[in-house]
């Protein structure tokens, strides 16, 4: 059954629906990394390996994968503001392949302290011992198994050209479990809003702990 999840239009929203609505599609194809499908007057966006339909003259999201419930009920915050940034702010350029703490990209101060910390330590303490979980949790939500970085990696989508890094460093008799969240350089010109790049890093701490 498939969910749809009006927008509600606060300060900004109205006008960045009528924005996208209006804009050229294939140019936010190409920008984006996403295809529009003309039957249903949407874009068809790929985050976190889930196919969502975002139906800008509709104001809506939609998504038939079971596994968009979380990210369209739960997370729906976070979830449709990064989409709307990301849609009007994305530029067509490669990764750059240089990984960022959170308080390294720009704006990214206020990741170090208060309510803008992300959960990191939840997760560390979840995995901390389970290194097959960690990476199956990852996968269930579409991520890249990598190596050469701590003793598990995973990267995830949360949008097409915004890549997240996630490394667990193991329990052991020395030191307690750590897990470290990493954005690609290239974050700064996709989403220039620092409130932006933290909803796109709580959606992927949100969903390992789901």
């Amino acid at each position: 059954m498939e969910e749809i999840v009006p927008i509600k239009t606060v300060f900004g929203e109205e006008k960045s629906w009528d924005v996208l609505c209006d804009i050229n599609k294939e140019d936010v194809c190409q920008r984006a990394g996403v295809v529009f499908d003309r039957k249903a007057e949407a874009y068809i966006l790929r985050s976190f390996g889930i196919d969502f339909k975002v139906a800008p003259c509709d104001r809506a999201i939609a998504c038939d994968d079971p596994r968009g419930e979380l990210f369209l009920g739960k997370l729906k915050d976070f979830f449709r503001l990064s989409v709307l940034w990301y849609f009007s702010s994305s530029k067509d350029i490669p990764f750059t392949g240089k990984l960022l703490r959170p308080v390294d990209v720009r704006g990214g101060q206020r990741f170090s302290a208060g309510t803008h910390v992300l959960p990191m330590d939840k997760i560390a303490e979840r995995f901390g011992r389970d290194r097959e979980g960690f990476i199956n949790k990852a996968r269930e939500f579409g991520a890249d198994v990598l190596s050469g970085f701590g003793d598990a990696s995973v990267k995830l989508y949360p949008l097409p050209r915004v890549p997240v890094t996630l490394v667990l460093w193991m329990e052991d008799d020395e030191y307690d479990a750590r897990v470290d969240l990493f954005y690609d350089s290239s974050c700064d010109f996709q989403i220039e809003l620092s409130d932006i790049v933290w909803s796109v890093g709580i959606m992927c701490a949100l969903a390992m702990l789901e």
